[in-house]
């Protein structure tokens, strides 16, 4: 349970930047191609209370006109998070899916937890570590990424009991109609908190992916599932294929939907909901439909959840797969303010 804001703690607040106040540069320039680059690196236990990040490359500039610009710099800019020295990253995503949209496309919506809000991308998950590093690395062709990132975070005596480390597996891939879409399956113990989804039809004004309901299996290996949905959009709190369109909530919303071209961005967040596991945890969404009567569709996801340790993730980042949707939207956004 997170602290009211009346409730006193015993903490130091503090502040990770990209801001060197010696040179006066805002920002750390990530080279395409060049190693991951370190922006945060502590050995004091402590409390990751807001994450908040841009750049630019996915809009036009008008102080830099002639500059390649390239909305793939959302899915090619590579978040990366270890906690307490861990070897592997427990967070590995690309930034605009880690954010909430997988459709190389900024969407200005305001959730509790993650959003995109007039040109910034932002968390409020708490993240609590006795050691933290973080990176980020640009997997683009040529673009280079002035990263402008602010973490705001509580520095403690010593490390707090009964804290969960948080984790953010991504995943994508073009599948079936028919396919079983895996959002997350993994091993241990802890709580689930959502996750994000986007997906996108191969063919034009196609939606009937939303048909699959969620297939969750808490601490069994096969066997019944213990949660079942009535529909994909069902599970997003959402009904008829989100009749009413676009909205952003609290703990759910769709930031973005295109039924012509058979695009959609989904989000849930679990507060007192949150699924608790103590061995295992595995959700996916399938569809019940007949094979014949579906076709083929793309997705991305980011599931996220808390364990009671850090742990490497299920997956490598499937670089391979990171261009796999079927089309990009032409869309740019006014620089000026």
């Amino acid at each position: 349970m997170q602290p009211t804001i009346s409730e006193l703690r015993s903490a130091t607040s503090k502040q990770f930047t990209t801001f060197d106040p010696h040179t006066k540069s805002k920002t750390k320039r990530i080279e395409p191609g060049a190693p991951a680059m370190t922006l945060v690196e502590s050995d004091t236990p402590g409390m990751i209370t807001r994450m908040w990040l841009t750049f630019p490359g996915w809009f036009w500039r008008h102080w830099d006109p002639k500059a390649e610009n390239d909305p793939s710099t959302l899915k090619k800019l590579i978040l990366r998070i270890y906690w307490d020295g861990e070897e592997h990253p427990s967070v590995e995503a690309p930034v605009g899916d880690f954010f909430g949209i997988g459709h190389c496309e900024f969407r200005h919506y305001t959730s509790r937890y993650l959003g995109m809000s007039s040109g910034g991308f932002y968390s409020y998950f708490p993240m609590p570590y006795n050691k933290v590093r973080i990176e980020m690395e640009n997997l683009h062709e040529s673009i280079p990424c002035d990263v402008f990132f602010n973490a705001n975070y509580e520095e403690y005596d010593e490390p707090q009991a009964g804290q969960g480390r948080f984790h953010c597996l991504f995943q994508t891939n073009r599948l079936g109609g028919s396919d079983p879409m895996p959002v997350l399956d993994i091993q241990g113990s802890g709580h689930y908190v959502g996750c994000c989804l986007s997906m996108q039809g191969e063919e034009l004004n196609y939606l009937s992916y939303l048909e699959a309901p969620e297939y969750i299996y808490v601490d069994t290996e096969g066997g019944e599932p213990t949660i079942v949905g009535t529909g994909l959009e069902d599970y997003f709190n959402g009904g008829w294929y989100f009749r009413d369109g676009e909205f952003n909530g609290e703990l759910h919303g769709v930031p973005l939907k295109d039924t012509l071209r058979s695009m959609i961005s989904m989000y849930r967040f679990h507060e007192r909901d949150a699924i608790a596991f103590k061995e295992n945890f595995k959700l996916s969404f399938v569809n019940p439909w007949e094979a014949k009567h579906l076709k083929p569709y793309w997705y991305s996801s980011t599931a996220y959840w808390y364990q009671d340790r850090a742990a490497a993730l299920p997956e490598k980042l499937p670089v391979d797969r990171l261009m796999g949707l079927y089309r990009i939207r032409d869309t740019d956004h006014q620089s000026y303010p």
